[in-house]
């Protein structure tokens, strides 16, 4: 198979027709200049003026008019469940990305962070579906890396 025309633009909305998906877990799903590939195998060249949150977009438009759907990946995720607001701030101090619902805490597999929480009284139970965390507090979309306007140094 060859590999398709590189990225017009992105795309808000699902078009009319849509020719394929590209499945991308979160790490993935954040992209500034990068060869993709299609769940049907076909490469195509996506290239961005800056790093952007694809979890904002619905999907691709390529330079021949084809439209490919992003699907977010199946990943390993743990459920957190008991104190939640006392184990939210446990997993936001260590700035580890985390989904919140009102009724449990979901984060990626992490055998040190489970065995902390573990240790602080929670229960866990392992799941697997796409990870869709809270943004960070200080800009749109995911928070990149730890800055946070503050040295840790002492």
């Amino acid at each position: 198979m060859t590999d398709l025309p590189p990225l017009r633009r992105l795309l808000k909305e699902r078009p009319d027709h849509c020719d394929g998906s590209v499945i991308l877990d979160y790490d993935a799903r954040m992209v500034r200049r990068k060869r993709l590939v299609t769940a049907e195998g076909r490469g195509f060249m996506v290239d961005l003026a800056e790093v952007t949150n694809l979890d904002a977009w619905w999907g691709f438009e390529l330079e021949d008019g084809t439209t490919l759907e992003i699907v977010p990946a199946d990943e390993a995720l743990v459920e957190v469940t008991g104190d939640l607001p006392r184990l939210a701030w446990h997993i936001g101090n260590r700035h580890t990305p985390c989904q919140i619902l009102p009724d449990r805490l979901i984060i990626r597999e992490d055998h040190v962070l489970e065995n902390m929480l573990i240790g602080l009284g929670a229960q866990i139970n392992r799941a697997s579906r796409p990870f869709t965390p809270e943004g960070g507090a200080y800009g749109h979309g995911r928070t990149m890396g730890h800055s946070h306007g503050h040295s840790h140094d002492h």
